[in-house]
């Protein structure tokens, strides 16, 4: 204490400057099926209801999970335009315009790349007896803003693609970093092509009717393991330090059958990121530069896993035997809703990050982050959400500068 008392006075007596912690609020949220007409539409209130949300929590780091990736062929998308703007849409034409009185608005950055959703396998993935590799037109919103529903050719072509969507680059992911940090892009690694069958310890689905592999062959050589994709995306935060967001949505562990491959895939790709933060050699990225994260460097794994550590229909419990079990991660505090959001949700337990009743979005930084504070956001009671059956979860990390 002597030896910090007398650094102070120095740095007093010479005018040098103390270096305060930062505290940054990262956040993780499902706006249910964004699509890029949606985002053409000012005046929609579904994603004005969740930039409201935005501009009163104004969280720093942010991930978007069910946006679609805007690509050539699809609905919205102007022929010859950049693919992957999307993020930037909602950036600018939501979060960045006031939504309400006392609200200001919020400048972000946007990160966006290609995800297996809707991407035709040509293949019969689901053994419905047929390859299904074309979509139907798919509807508009409602006047409201709620998506449109299903439709059945929508989903035999979602069964048949390497991730499912109605439509190519439907329930993508965006990432949004509010004005003062920056994404150093030329560093983000993105993994949507990494082969399930590379991911060592992973179990390949098996037919109990028959005994075979669900998956021949053939399809398992070609199978990526993302649903979506992994990225690795640094961002240079306000005071200089560099925070590495490991951002996914594995695929529901359900919607499948006996044969579990939902379920499989869902922990293939939460171990992903143990392999990964654990500077495994073997994994390699879209550009083929091979090796997980060099240890030592600060990270967050980020978004809806589809998983809980306590109920649902994973296997093998992947958050809690893969996740919180790293001896990287910090899981010592667990995001819980306040008192008015008990109140408005009293079938949920208060750590349930879903309408539904299951803990399945996550924000878990690494053990040389301190978390300041965490939170889950439910709507108060009596308020009808327009934005979908997820809650926002985000936390208060202190990082030094």
């Amino acid at each position: 204490m002597k030896f910090i008392s007398a650094a102070l006075l120095w740095c007093t007596l010479l005018g040098c400057a103390i270096s305060e912690p930062e505290t940054v609020r990262i956040m993780t949220f499902n706006v249910e099926d964004v699509r890029t007409d949606d985002l053409l539409r000012p005046d929609h209130p579904r994603l004005r209801a969740a930039a409201r949300i935005i501009q009163q929590l104004q969280p720093d780091i942010l991930l978007i999970n069910e946006i679609a990736y805007d690509q050539e062929g699809v609905p919205g998308y102007e022929s010859g335009a950049v693919p992957g703007q999307n993020g930037k849409r909602l950036a600018e034409n939501f979060f960045a315009v006031s939504q309400g009185e006392s609200l200001i608005g919020l400048t972000y950055e946007a990160f966006m790349a290609p995800s297996n959703t809707g991407q035709a396998s040509g293949y019969d993935l689901n053994h419905d007896g047929r390859a299904v590799t074309s979509y139907p037109e798919p509807e508009e919103a409602a006047e409201d803003g709620t998506p449109a529903p299903q439709t059945e050719g929508g989903r035999a072509y979602g069964n048949d693609n390497w991730g499912f969507g109605t439509f190519p680059g439907q329930y993508a992911m965006a990432l949004l970093v509010r004005e003062g940090h920056e994404i150093l892009v030329d560093e983000a690694r993105t993994f949507q092509h990494f082969l399930w069958k590379d991911l060592p310890g992973t179990d390949r689905p098996i037919d109990p009717a028959t005994g075979e592999f669900w998956y021949d062959d053939e399809i398992w050589s070609r199978f990526p393991l993302s649903s979506k994709s992994h990225w690795d995306v640094p961002i240079q935060l306000q005071g200089g330090k560099v925070i590495h967001v490991l951002a996914s949505h594995p695929t529901p562990p359900a919607f499948d059958g006996p044969e579990r491959r939902n379920q499989l895939r869902n922990r293939a790709e939460i171990m992903f990121w143990t392999a990964y933060i654990s500077g495994e050699s073997f994994i390699v990225d879209d550009n083929g530069i091979s090796g997980g994260l060099p240890q030592g460097e600060s990270f967050v794994i980020i978004g809806d896993m589809n998983a809980d550590p306590d109920e649902g229909g994973s296997v093998d419990d992947p958050i809690g035997s893969l996740l919180f079990s790293h001896p990287a991660v910090n899981d010592r505090i667990v995001p819980r809703a306040d008192s008015i959001g008990i109140a408005a949700f009293p079938n949920l337990d208060d750590d349930d990050t879903a309408e539904w009743g299951l803990r399945a979005d996550y924000v878990l930084p690494s053990m040389d982050l301190d978390i300041a504070g965490a939170f889950i956001f439910r709507w108060p009671k009596g308020v009808r959400s327009l934005v979908g059956d997820h809650f926002p979860v985000y936390l208060d990390v202190i990082v030094d500068r």
